[in-house]
């Protein structure tokens, strides 16, 4: 897959996995952008690891399923993270 194609499969993951998740997540579309190409290549990673699925394909769905399943991780970390401070 090309550099483009894997920047829109993980700008895509990303969405699809802000909406999945419930509550308000912390920042805007570049931080959706990188959190779902991080999201992508971690999915692509344990997919690759466990069931030996590669995101070789742009419209296959185990990329597809792989990335938004990392984004959805990533972001939940992200969350955990920075999401419980609070100014008082």
């Amino acid at each position: 897959m090309g550099f483009f194609a894997f920047l829109i499969l993980g700008l895509i993951a990303g969405v699809i996995a802000r909406i999945v998740i419930p509550g308000k997540q912390p920042g805007g579309f570049w931080l959706t952008l990188l959190l779902g190409v991080l999201g992508a290549m971690l999915g692509g990673w344990l997919g690759g690891l466990i069931f030996n699925v590669s995101l070789d394909e742009f419209w296959s769905w185990e990329s597809w399923l792989f990335s938004v399943i990392g984004a959805i991780i990533v972001i939940l970390i992200v969350q955990a993270i920075f999401g419980r401070r609070k100014t008082a």
